[in-house]
């Protein structure tokens, strides 16, 4: 019986580390910009939310004749807990 030779073309171990190198290097660039990036995300919503959370006193105005404080809007279900702890932390 004959043999038939089997051509298999594959990466050799150079080529594969020439990746990989390539890969962790961007790895390195696009990391940190990411966490920069995150940090300006968080910093916008929580300035959204205290746009939201003043709208609201606002309206709460508006509605009621009177100037309303944050816990107010809070236990009139005006703002969420989640808004209202945001909007305080921002506020020291």
């Amino acid at each position: 019986m004959r043999r038939k030779k089997m051509d298999f073309r594959a990466f050799t171990l150079l080529e594969m580390l020439v990746v990989l190198l390539i890969i962790s290097v961007l790895i390195l660039l696009f990391v940190p910009n990411l966490s920069k990036h995150k940090e300006s995300v968080d910093k916008k919503g929580n300035e959204a939310i205290v746009k939201i959370v003043e709208t609201q006193m606002d309206l709460y105005t508006l509605e009621k004749n009177t100037t309303a404080t944050v816990e107010q809007l809070l236990s009139e279900k005006y703002i969420t807990q989640d808004q209202y702890n945001k909007y305080i932390s921002s506020q020291k």
